[in-house]
């Protein structure tokens, strides 16, 4: 059973920057991007324990070929999706939205 994938708006955003940001650098570099952060997103929604806790209940899954992961919030009924952060950010950001 997979559960439901929610992003909050600050993640949605950054998900999306990261999306045009890759595609403006090579034309089909942002739909492979996505399509591996789809990927960690397919595996985080089948077994949200996989990922060890990071910072009180939020996990982080690391993206396969981009420096990028992804820190959610598993929740009985949904996995709610804080950041998908580059892995130079300032990890302080994410942080606050717990």
């Amino acid at each position: 059973m997979s559960l439901r994938i929610e992003f909050r708006a600050e993640a949605r955003a950054e998900f999306d920057e990261a999306c045009d940001w890759y595609e403006r650098q090579r034309k089909g570099l942002g739909a492979d991007f996505t399509a591996c952060v789809q990927e960690t997103l397919d595996q985080i929604s089948v077994s949200p324990e996989a990922h060890s806790p990071v910072f009180k209940d939020i996990r982080r899954a690391i993206v396969r070929r981009f420096p990028y992961s992804v820190f959610y919030r598993p929740e009985p009924e949904r996995i709610v999706v804080l950041g998908v952060f580059h892995a130079k950010r300032d990890p302080k950001l994410w942080k606050k939205r717990s």
